[in-house]
């Protein structure tokens, strides 16, 4: 694929520099780290070691001792340096301790060797790196692929990125819609599941993880109480376990519940989660419902429609550019609230989703005073529009 991620520049302009830190790419999976990594370093034609521990077998330390000595021996030979690629090394047992000792011993040693760590589980690869590399690493995060890339890689519009979202590896399938539904099921959701989640974290029910992010499919842009959730579930589970599971499909990059504004975060802490997917494919990919019968199903598509504005909004918060909440109070709503340091942008969606709340941006307004108020919709911005612009635009 000749399409070259906005992200690539920063990284282009790290590995230029001498050689100071760890670079971390974290992400979820599918959205194109490696790819990015192997189109920089064509880029800047240095040397490199790519080696993956996504594998079936769980591998140790000493493997990547291997893999950092065998780039150590590119290192002696290539004129500007080498770079090693560690994929998915979250997968490794304590890990950053291996690679805290080889950096230490290549720093003292005044190696010109830059390594770079891919990850599809952020919240493990942070652990590793708050553990043992403070001070040692950048972080790079790659989101899910918004519209514009779509757009400007694959030619899409922007009814079929609200329903095909923003998987790049299955544009090429889209024509055969019962293939791209097998492939997002089977590559990307299950996969994530199985490898992210389930081998990675303690999961003591499985099967009520998969239902419960088969349940956020169906319900998101919805709010949902936990015993809400328990009762749709019919699951002898608690609550506790449920925020820990949606905890686990975040880290994942798959599924979320945004919490409820209230100025004060221990508030919003406890308020009832609303349900949202990081990338609309999971939700259509779960419906079953073919893209013609989608756009016909005005009920799914104004879901669809307030899920593809939020998972905009929910990857620019992943990726630290913002926080996002939803606001409610009585029987009025606000269906996003995003915050950078002390701007509050308000955003109304009007996507014709029946049985949605009255729009509460006056009351919101009245106790909040946001720095912007935002209609998407109906005579407001288009949703092409609110799309093609990334969110740091609207604060």
């Amino acid at each position: 694929m000749d399409y070259i991620r906005p992200y690539a520049n920063e990284l282009v302009r790290r590995l230029a520099e001498p050689r100071r830190f760890i670079q971390v790419i974290t992400g979820p999976r599918q959205v194109g780290k490696t790819t990015l990594v192997q189109q920089v370093i064509e880029r800047t034609g240095l040397a490199s070691r790519f080696a993956s521990a996504d594998e079936p077998t769980l591998r140790g330390g000493d493997w990547i001792e291997q893999q950092w000595e065998a780039a150590r021996g590119i290192t002696t030979t290539a004129r500007h340096g080498a770079v090693l690629v560690l994929d998915e090394v979250q997968k490794v047992p304590h890990w950053s301790e291996t690679v805290k000792r080889l950096w230490d011993r290549d720093s003292r040693e005044k190696r010109s060797m830059r390594v770079i760590i891919l990850g599809s589980a952020p919240l493990l690869i942070q652990k590793g790196l708050t553990e043992s590399l403070a001070g040692r690493f950048e972080v790079i995060h790659l989101p899910h692929w918004s519209y514009h890339e779509m757009r400007d890689a694959f030619g899409w519009n922007v009814n079929q990125y609200i329903y095909f979202g923003g998987y790049p590896g299955a544009a090429a399938l889209i024509p055969d819609g019962n293939r791209w539904q097998r492939y997002i099921g089977d590559s990307l959701i299950e996969t994530t599941i199985a490898r992210d989640v389930l081998l990675l974290s303690r999961v003591d029910k499985p099967a009520l993880l998969r239902r419960l992010f088969e349940l956020g499919c169906l319900y998101s842009g919805q709010i949902l109480s936990y015993n809400k959730m328990l009762g749709q579930l019919q699951d002898a589970g608690n609550t506790t376990t449920l925020a820990h599971y949606l905890e686990l499909l975040r880290g994942a990059g798959m599924l979320t519940g945004v919490s409820k504004f209230a100025g004060q975060s221990v508030r919003s802490r406890g308020s009832s989660p609303k349900l949202q997917v990081f990338n609309t494919a999971l939700m259509s990919a779960q419906s079953e419902l073919p893209f013609d019968e989608a756009r016909a199903d005005h009920e799914f598509w104004g879901r669809l429609t307030e899920s593809a504005v939020g998972s905009h909004l929910l990857n620019a918060a992943a990726a630290g550019n913002c926080e996002l909440f939803y606001w409610r109070e009585d029987n009025h709503e606000v269906n996003f609230i995003v915050r950078a340091g002390r701007k509050i942008t308000a955003i109304e969606v009007k996507s014709g989703r029946t049985g949605a709340a009255p729009s509460g941006m006056a009351a919101f307004s009245k106790a909040f005073r946001p720095t912007r108020k935002l209609l998407v919709g109906g005579d407001g911005l288009t949703v092409e529009e609110f799309l093609s612009q990334p969110v740091g635009h609207y604060l």
